[in-house]
């Protein structure tokens, strides 16, 4: 039961990691790198203010700075017209030395007794399952975000970023800026990225700076395991699949490290792993059919 608990709560705040994953490599179509550094500039930011004594104050923080990072990537990739991997790799690479200035120069920072969002949920309700109230505040952050995307999407500006996702030229031929749209969905997308962060950090009662090492990696599982499982059907539930696949993926994981057959610094080899497995559901299931469509020619060429 506590492995199915964890499960959930990571599941759900990573679920918010692979969102703003899924808003970039799905909806605009562009391979943003930059969620390793906005992912630990969320993390840094929340961490930094509860050890000031502001906990409620580091979430939204956390998600401006997401999308702050996510801004600057955009910006990098429509006014410098830098190629988004690189424009996704300067954001994160210059985002290291800035998480470092704000968590003191220190790698690593300790909320250990510390009042965090999730402690002063506990003392709110004292009698409540303590695993149950982490579950509870999980799952409302994640499922208030994808219900705001959701409903954003569904707004001009959020059709607009959708068309120029589809079709860039199309949408700058009906005088539409395509260059802030594109600014605005990477900013609110790495902003998802850093409120995952945010959380995590007062989650788990501690923020290092090498927490974002891979986490691209993680997101993409996620959103790729959502569809393989339930498909692409519009936004709305392109954004509850990808939440599912972080849940589907965070339980693969903490199956992967029960079983002993890998020690926990092999963390990040299984969830490459499973990456590449997801990825390559496509290419198996053309081979099988190519084998089966070649066998049953074969049988019907050595019919009498």
């Amino acid at each position: 039961m506590t492995l199915i608990l964890g499960s959930l709560q990571l599941g759900c705040i990573y679920g918010l990691l692979a969102v703003g994953v899924y808003l970039a490599f799905r909806i605009l179509d562009i391979p943003d790198l930059s969620a390793e550094g906005t992912f630990t500039f969320g993390l840094a930011v929340s961490a930094a203010l509860t050890a000031k004594g502001h906990p409620l104050l580091g979430i939204p923080m956390g998600f401006l700075a997401g999308c702050l990072g996510g801004a600057i990537t955009g910006l990098l990739q429509t006014k410098l017209r830098i190629h988004p991997i690189l424009a996704g790799i300067l954001t994160m690479s210059g985002l290291y030395s800035i998480n470092l200035v704000i968590m003191g120069s220190s790698s690593n920072i300790s909320l250990v007794g510390l009042d965090t969002l999730f402690r002063m949920t506990f003392a709110l309700f004292p009698g409540a399952d303590k695993e149950l109230l982490k579950l509870a505040l999980a799952v409302l952050f994640c499922a208030a975000a994808a219900a705001v995307l959701a409903l954003f999407f569904k707004t001009h500006i959020g059709l607009c970023i959708r068309a120029a996702g589809d079709n860039e030229d199309m949408v700058r031929a009906s005088s539409i800026n395509v260059d802030s749209t594109k600014i605005l969905a990477l900013a609110i997308g790495n902003g998802c990225i850093g409120l995952s962060g945010a959380l995590l950090a007062q989650y788990q009662g501690f923020a290092d700076i090498s927490s974002g090492i891979g986490i691209v990696a993680v997101g993409l599982a996620s959103v790729i395991i959502g569809e393989r499982l339930f498909g692409q059907r519009g936004v709305t539930w392109g954004l509850a699949a990808t939440i599912a696949g972080s849940i589907v993926y965070r339980l693969i994981i903490a199956l992967a490290l029960k079983t002993s057959l890998f020690p926990a610094y092999f963390l990040k080899v299984v969830s490459a792993v499973i990456v590449a497995a997801a990825l390559s559901i496509p290419a198996i299931k053309e081979m099988l059919a190519r084998r089966k469509i070649k066998k049953e020619g074969l049988a019907h060429a050595v019919r009498p």
